[in-house]
């Protein structure tokens, strides 16, 4: 059984830093697969943020986070991060760690497994 825990959010102010942590576990796939981060704010559907391949190859972002938000992947550590600058008030949301089959997407025929959250409120 597939396990995401996610980690790491918080209550920052605008322009601060935060880097959140999706420990994998469970998960065996011979398939080409994504490690992804997606989010839901207050009132929104889920969102898709970025997303990196399992083997090698370039990660995908938003237009929303690019140059804002880089995505890595530790597979020593089976560990997924997502570190976020320069945060903005609409960074507000329920982050979710996700395996995907594909990028660019949060909906379910492409997540395949999605962990439980971790809050993060960017206010003054």
């Amino acid at each position: 059984e597939v396990r995401l825990m996610e980690s790491g959010g918080g209550l920052v102010q605008p322009g601060e830093s935060l880097t959140l942590s999706c420990a994998v576990s469970g998960f065996t796939s011979s398939r080409n697969y994504y490690m992804t981060w997606v989010r839901q704010a207050p009132g929104k559907g889920l969102e898709w943020v970025c997303s990196i391949p399992n083997e090698d190859g370039i990660a995908r972002y938003d237009a929303s986070v690019k140059g804002r938000f880089t995505i890595s992947r530790d597979n020593a550590k089976n560990t997924v991060y997502l570190q976020m600058n320069s945060l903005k008030s609409e960074d507000t949301a329920l982050y979710y760690c996700a395996t995907a089959s594909q990028p660019y997407c949060a909906g379910p025929y492409c997540i395949t497994a999605r962990g439980q959250g971790t809050q993060v409120t960017v206010s003054s």
